[in-house]
């Protein structure tokens, strides 16, 4: 099993130079044979894919089988271990993560490659290039220097094996790589088109027309990994917090933020042919952010609870990568900016244009703010020979005031009109959500007086502005289309999603960023308790009352420990047992504490178990988390703004026009 897969990875490495040669002597050559050549570097897109899937099966079927001849397996996996963990500890270590990022690229590529079989004839020898070059990269990692199927001498082989990180041992960690890698590597497939655009000179609008859509779902798909690691964060690490400004969240942060830019500016070029220059480097530099956030977790140049094994020579070799990557698409980039400058020019600064270039600035500052606290540390020891790292506070004090702003124009660009907004059409369109969002600060103000922080005042207070304007936008026109085509209001809604999903969806995006906004703003309510009780005793915090009435042991196949029973009350009414646990993993040797939740709208309650104490107390950590819920809540109405802004949808006739 282990060479076969072995074989496998080299066919697929041979195979993928061939077909990157094929490609590039296409692009270049542009003769009568190039469309020959295009089609033979397409199909080797499909049989690199091919052979890839028959190794990432071989390996599936070693971890199922708990081969533990094999390094990997070995070191990541245990028999004592249920097989949905064991399946999943593939992507648990350096060379499975790799593996799957390969596996998915390569997916993207097959799908991408059949779709524009008919079409862009002129890109795609350049597209098939750049995605079979991508792969060729992970195809000598995973060949050369970190081989998923490395056998272990005969005399080193586990019986059981060394075990998972018990803190992967979580249902959130079996999909959240899977999901947060399909965010990351689904960059490539635009990232590839810009670069063929740029390569063949077809500067026209058919490269982000045609990624349109794979831009959107990467960016969904990212979205979700991103909320997705938050929550295994507040349900595992124990510390009831959801973000932690670590270097490894950061890093799967930094690429969603100049794609979301994208996303908006890219709108310009469609209305105005603005912005072309701009829209290729935001696509180049979200692509190369997430090699780069792969490469920061993979060279341990930055310390992290979620970061794989320190490697040195990926330091190297990966940052030598992410380097070419990014100067060689700046080069292309630079080369072709003569035929890239557009007639059009931002005619007003009191216009859609102009909110949306400012809301591409804020961005692009919050991403330096998070670049330059992730990578202090590095920075300061190569300076002055220290390592220095800085703290969440520096984080939410730079970064902070930009998303203030960033959320206030989030309410701006609905309200201003293209090219340039009439005095009094935004005496019109703000004085409603204005006076909305002034009524909210005024009313939190009154009812929390001096207790209140400026940031969640100002968050609910701009949160309220930003939901007024949507709702404006959503009844203003609904009120046209029931005028014009006599439409019920339902009707006029689904209309509206139907023919202009970008807008309106778009709008329901935005109140999912509300939602998760007024959730962390939340946070500053926290409470936190640290108690030791004695069965029978209670803690009494904020109108709860949980008492401890046992502890019993926690037997299991892989780990072992206590579980500790809690009757939580509300206002002297049963509401719950809590259940929290904490276990240590035997082959891992290491501790994990399991909390228990009591979730409503408003609020959450955490237990943590910190100690069962030799006199039979025990050490709770007790945290009370307002408006948490929140967070996912807004997430889940992101996700549904994305999807129908993404739903297939009928060309588009002439609408109504708006007084």
């Amino acid at each position: 099993m282990s060479e076969s897969g072995a074989v496998a990875l080299r066919f697929a490495l041979a195979v993928a130079i061939l077909g990157l040669g094929c490609g590039i002597y296409a692009g270049v050559s542009r003769g009568p044979q190039a469309p020959a050549w295009t089609r033979v570097s397409e199909r080797a897109v499909g049989v690199v894919f091919a052979l890839v899937c028959v190794a990432m099966g071989l390996l599936f079927a070693a971890f199922a089988g708990n081969d533990f001849h094999l390094k990997y397996v070995a070191q990541n996996s245990a028999r004592g271990m249920a097989l949905h963990y064991r399946l999943g500890a593939l992507w648990g270590g350096q060379a499975g993560s790799l593996m799957l990022w390969l596996w998915v690229l390569l997916a993207y590529s097959s799908v991408c490659v059949w779709m524009q079989r008919h079409r862009h004839r002129a890109l795609m020898p350049w597209v098939a290039a750049v995605l079979l070059a991508n792969a060729t990269f992970f195809l000598v990692l995973l060949n050369f220097v970190t081989s998923p199927f490395e056998t272990l001498p005969p005399g080193e082989v586990l019986s059981d094996g060394a075990g998972l990180n018990p803190l992967l041992q979580h249902p959130v960690m079996l999909i959240h790589p899977l999901v947060l890698y399909t965010g990351l590597v689904g960059f490539a497939v635009p990232f590839a088109f810009a670069f063929a655009a740029l390569a063949s000179g077809e500067l026209d609008t058919a490269w982000f027309r045609t990624t349109r859509r794979w831009t959107l779902f990467a960016w969904l798909a990212l979205s979700i990994g991103i909320m997705l690691g938050g929550r295994w964060a507040y349900e595992v690490l124990g510390w009831g917090g959801y973000w932690a400004w670590d270097p490894v969240e950061n890093a799967s942060f930094m690429p969603w933020l100049p794609a979301t830019a994208y996303l908006h500016s890219v709108m310009i070029q469609e209305k105005r042919n603005m912005l072309k220059t701009w829209n290729l480097l935001l696509i180049g530099l979200t692509y190369t952010l997430c090699l780069f956030g792969t490469f920061l977790t993979r060279s341990g140049i930055v310390q992290s609870v979620h970061a794989f094994a320190q490697t040195p020579i990926f330091t190297s070799i990966f940052l030598g990568y992410v380097l070419v990557t990014g100067i060689g698409f700046l080069a292309a980039l630079l080369a072709r900016r003569g035929q890239l400058r557009s007639p059009a020019r931002l005619e007003s600064m009191v216009s859609r244009e102009a909110s949306f270039l400012l809301n591409n600035w804020v961005f692009i500052a919050i991403l330096m703010v998070i670049f330059w606290g992730t990578l202090f540390p590095v920075f300061s020891e190569a300076i002055t020979g220290e390592r220095i790292a800085v703290g969440p506070k520096f984080f939410t004090t730079l970064a902070g005031p930009l998303a203030l702003f960033l959320l206030f124009l989030t309410g701006v660009g609905p309200l201003v009109a293209w090219r340039k907004a009439s005095l009094g059409s935004l005496r019109r369109q703000f004085i409603g959500p204005a006076a909305t969002g002034m009524a909210t600060g005024a009313g939190f103000i009154a009812l929390f007086r001096s207790d209140i922080e400026f940031y969640p005042l100002m968050v609910w207070t701009l949160g309220a502005f930003v939901t007024a304007a949507i709702v404006q936008e959503y009844g203003s026109a609904i009120r046209v289309r029931m005028r014009s085509h006599g439409e019920s209001p339902w009707r006029a809604l689904a209309t509206l999603l139907r023919k202009n999903q970008q807008r309106y969806g778009g709008y329901i995006v935005h109140l999912g960023v509300v939602f998760v906004l007024i959730g962390t703003a939340g946070s500053v309510f926290n409470e936190e308790r640290l108690e030791n009780v004695r069965p029978g005793e209670e803690v009494v915090m904020n109108g709860y009352r949980l008492r401890y009435l046992t502890a019993q042991p926690l037997p299991a196949r892989h780990y072992g420990g206590a579980v500790a029973r809690i009757a939580l009350y509300r206002d002297d009414k049963p509401v719950a047992v809590m259940l929290p646990e904490k276990r240590i993993y035997w082959f891992e040797d290491q501790p994990a504490s399991i909390p228990s939740v009591y979730s409503t709208f408003r609020e959450d309650l955490y237990v943590i178990l910190n100690a069962i104490e030799a006199d039979g107390s025990a050490t709770l950590k007790i945290y009370r988390n307002p408006l948490v819920n929140w967070i996912w809540l807004g997430g889940a109405i992101f996700v549904l703004g994305t999807l129908v802004v993404m739903w297939p949808h009928p060309q588009r006739g002439p609408e109504p026009r708006r007084e």
